[in-house]
């Protein structure tokens, strides 16, 4: 009969943990749910980008920070001894840095969704933006990649053997420093072109590129490639060493202001002048020409036609090629009902003669 008062005392001592922990859970999530009810209240009476940006994105980690928070504040009152008390207090040191952890980088979500707001990237000039943007993406990844990165350091040296590990690997740093670098110097290489692509900057977002014969828009810039949405919908992913190492076209490196052409072969007999003035009257009639060059010229002459240039200009590379497209149409159009004489053709010239034809008699026409 002995062994029920210490069957009771454990009890107790179960009863009083398990209710110190859950009143503490509980109360971290009731916190977390007035603070949240109180901002989405905010929020039904005055709509602002930042309350709205923080109700979305920290919502989740705040359901899990606030109830660890407040048991790391409520665990020194559990009954624990020493080693089950050191267990439990790891466990929550963990979690803690975890869930804080997580709120940062959502944090970081917020940071962009207001940069995002006060800066519109569809602007049709937009190149301070794009700039900003090229800036903002790099910068979050790195800095999402530095918080967990801290935050796994942070719970692995709370360890006793990690940190003896730690200091053992340090007295060989130079050794593995050598060997790692020889191990990752493409990913290091690759690393160092994000830096300076980020902030040279001879690409942006949004930029419009040409490369390896193809014609793109960058879609992302990732801290070891870039992303090239092809017209047609494909994407053509390129290492950043590519925009170190290599030439290519940015059609909107400083502008997106581009000048467009389309050439046109006829015949010696076309009446120029009456081209200019179809070409000038239907760009001046075509809403995507932004009214700064319309231009024909002759530019070369060869054995049975004459090349014309149209030259026109357009906000951006799109509109540029569409406007390109109709006046083609249009001038071809044109060509052929009002001069149709002038298409392209072929002479030749049959000189006359005096002789009669005869046949050659040692000719066996039979075959």
């Amino acid at each position: 009969m002995d062994h029920f008062p210490d069957l009771t005392d454990h009890l107790r001592f179960l009863l009083q943990t398990a209710g110190i922990i859950a009143a503490s859970l509980f109360g971290g999530w009731l916190v977390k749910v007035i603070i949240f009810a109180l901002l989405n209240a905010y929020n039904r009476r005055e709509q602002t980008l930042l309350t709205q940006s923080v109700a979305r994105h920290l919502n989740s980690p705040s359901a899990w920070f606030f109830p660890v928070l407040a048991l790391s504040f409520m665990l020194p009152l559990t009954p624990l001894e020493d080693r089950p008390f050191e267990v439990v207090r790891r466990l929550v040191e963990t979690a803690l840095i975890a869930t804080f952890a997580w709120g940062l980088v959502k944090t970081v979500d917020v940071a962009q969704d207001l940069v995002e707001e006060h800066y519109r990237l569809d602007q049709d000039d937009n190149f301070r933006v794009r700039k900003l943007f090229t800036q903002l993406q790099f910068v979050k990844k790195l800095a999402v990649t530095l918080i967990i990165f801290v935050a796994t350091a942070l719970v692995l040296m709370s360890f006793a053997t990690v940190r003896k590990i730690g200091t053992g690997l340090l007295t060989s740093a130079g050794i593995a420093s050598v060997i790692i670098g020889f191990a990752a110097q493409r990913s290091l290489s690759n690393l160092l072109a994000g830096f300076q692509i980020a902030f040279t900057q001879p690409i942006r977002l949004d930029d419009v590129l040409v490369v390896e014969g193809e014609w793109g828009r960058v879609e992302e810039i990732t801290f070891t490639y870039v992303v090239l949405r092809i017209w047609d919908e494909r994407r053509l992913v390129l290492p950043l060493n590519y925009f170190i190492e290599k030439p290519f076209q940015n059609w909107t490196r400083s502008t997106s202001q581009l000048l467009g052409t389309v050439f046109l072969y006829t015949d010696y007999t076309i009446p120029v002048d009456a081209v200019r003035a179809e070409l000038q009257r239907v760009v001046a009639s075509h809403p995507l020409w932004d009214r700064r060059v319309c231009l024909l010229q002759v530019t070369d002459s060869k054995e049975r036609t004459l090349e014309l240039r149209c030259l026109m200009s357009a906000a951006n590379s799109s509109q540029a090629f569409d406007l390109r497209c109709a006046v083609r149409e249009q001038l071809i159009k044109f060509i052929q009902q009002q001069h149709p004489t002038s298409l392209p053709k072929t002479r030749s010239v049959v000189e006359p003669t005096d002789q009669p034809f005869t046949l050659d008699p040692t000719v066996d026409m039979a075959g």
